[in-house]
């Protein structure tokens, strides 16, 4: 029940009919109704959950702060929520959007998926949700639209490649949040077509973001193409009209920052009509860095059993995909990435660092192993800068040539050499929490790691409130998805009025 369309350049006098364009097979997809299965049902609440949990951890972080200080600056009667805020004060639905983006994306902790592009679907959720708020829609018509957010971007990065000519990865979800919002209203494809061409447009970036010196950007990346979708689903809305084609044209996507133009992309979507599932093929995070280094955490508590004095460690080598070396190993020749001043999202890509912490510690917390005095240890310090990773031509095999994504082998295969010469060896090729790792999330795991995480900063009333609107979701009313962003009222928030200090 799926279709592939080759996409490929076409010059000035031989551009292809609107029809057989990229952006309008995505847009006629994404406004033909479908039937919504128990599982998808399920999983769009249990990713719901999971975003709200890691929002309401980061929520005095300054990023997020900030963003909902923008977001102060824009209310709206009749608009969408802020996550953290009483729910009876309500924004522009585009400002939310940042604000709740920011919130859900700053501790790198929510959903992923791994493909010749990787990303955080999860992404997709907060503008949904926010327009879905301001346009008094159900909890049904939320999950047609997140379903078919992640349908559209899972089904791009599985066959364009952004990271190989350095751009980010948000670029992918242009098109698939725009989709997801024209799912979601119910609009004609024309108007959906049109908003992809303006929002792809203005959003596609360099992954400078993620090279160096990590900065807040990271957080916001989402939350600015989120803003972006918004107003040009907006602005298609009123018959306006964008840059076309903006896959195929001489000047477009992939003749300028893509393969080029003699390039020819292979991509699957999903039929009209037929059920979107693809959310099933995606997984969250146990741990709070990136997802290359989940397993590595896991590996790293299974061989501290077998470590009696890490002193009398040497050198750690770790050999893993292209992917887990140049992006968050000493592969990305990044010096940052050893260097206990760097910026916390550094040392969330850092798998050196991730690794020496979880070896020592045997435990990983979002804030705790990121904490000044841990990060400074000497005895950390010195371990950190053993460990070296290293591209393995065979798990680029395992991870490149396996064309199912759930299978994947995202791990590496680490070797500690000690002092006397001696070797101790390990590999794990997912992690603990993905569908196919040793404990795979379910509903159960969801709710634990939203109670574990909003603890002291949501009552229990409040998080008995939030998972039983979150936990039915399918038949909430206009009234209940209005729910569905939780109040932290056990926590005094930072930024929590309108300031000054900028320019709204």
């Amino acid at each position: 029940m799926a279709s592939t369309t080759e996409v490929r350049v076409y010059p000035p006098d031989a551009l292809p009919p609107k029809e057989a364009q990229l952006a309008w097979k995505i847009a006629e997809m994404a406004t033909t109704p479908f039937a919504i299965d128990a599982e998808v049902d399920d999983m769009v609440a249990n990713r719901i959950i999971d975003n709200a949990a890691v929002a309401l951890a980061a929520i005095n972080r300054a990023p997020v702060a900030n963003a909902r200080s923008q977001a102060l600056a824009h209310p709206r009667a009749g608009g969408a929520t802020v996550i953290g805020l009483p729910g009876d004060q309500m924004f522009e639905c585009e400002w939310a959007a940042w604000a709740n983006s920011a919130a859900v994306r700053e501790l790198d902790f929510h959903d992923s998926f791994m493909a010749v592009e990787p990303g955080h679907p999860g992404d997709n959720i907060p503008p949904i949700l926010a327009v879905a708020q301001q346009c008094g829609r159900t909890g049904r018509d939320l999950i047609r639209g997140i379903a078919t957010a992640y349908e559209v971007q899972l089904s791009l990065a599985q066959a364009m490649a952004l990271n190989t000519h350095r751009i980010d990865h948000v670029g992918h979800l242009a098109p698939s949040m725009t989709a997801g919002l024209g799912a979601l209203l119910g609009l004609a494809p024309d108007i959906v077509y049109q908003a992809i061409g303006h929002a792809l447009h203005v959003s596609t970036a360099t992954r400078q973001c993620r090279k160096g010196t990590i900065s807040s950007w990271k957080a916001v990346a989402p939350a600015h193409v989120g803003k972006c979708a918004i107003e040009a689903i907006d602005r298609a809305m009123r018959g306006e009209t964008s840059p076309s084609p903006i896959y195929e044209g001489d000047y477009g996507v992939i003749a300028t920052l893509l393969d080029g133009p003699e390039a020819c992309y292979r991509v699957t979507l999903t039929d009209r009509g037929a059920p979107r599932r693809a959310i099933l093929d995606t997984y969250t995070k146990e741990h709070s860095a990136g997802y290359h280094g989940q397993p590595i955490i896991d590996l790293a508590f299974k061989m501290r059993t077998r470590v009696d004095d890490l002193s009398k460690i040497e050198s750690v080598d770790i050999f893993t995909k292209r992917f887990t070396h140049e992006v968050m190993g000493s592969g990305s020749n990044d010096p940052q990435k050893y260097d206990p001043d760097a910026s916390r999202e550094t040392l969330d890509h850092s798998a050196m660092y991730i690794f020496a912490v979880a070896l020592e510690d045997g435990a990983w917390h979002h804030e705790l192993s990121y904490d000044w005095d841990r990060r400074h240890r000497p005895e950390t310090v010195a371990l950190w800068r053993k460990i070296k990773t290293h591209e393995d031509p065979e798990w680029n095999r395992r991870y490149d040539d396996e064309p199912d994504p759930l299978k994947k082998a995202q791990g590496a295969r680490v070797e500690i050499t000690f002092a006397d010469g001696s070797k101790l060896v390990d590999e794990q090729a997912v992690a603990n929490s993905h569908p196919l790792g040793a404990v795979p999330f379910g509903r159960a795991e969801y709710v634990e790691k939203f109670r574990a995480l909003v603890s002291g900063i949501a009552s229990d009333f409040e998080t008995a409130r939030f998972l039983e609107a979150a936990t039915g979701l399918g038949s909430l009313d206009s009234g209940g998805v209005m729910g569905l962003n939780p109040v932290a009222d056990a926590l005094v928030l930072e930024r929590a009025a309108r300031d000054q200090r900028g320019i709204f």
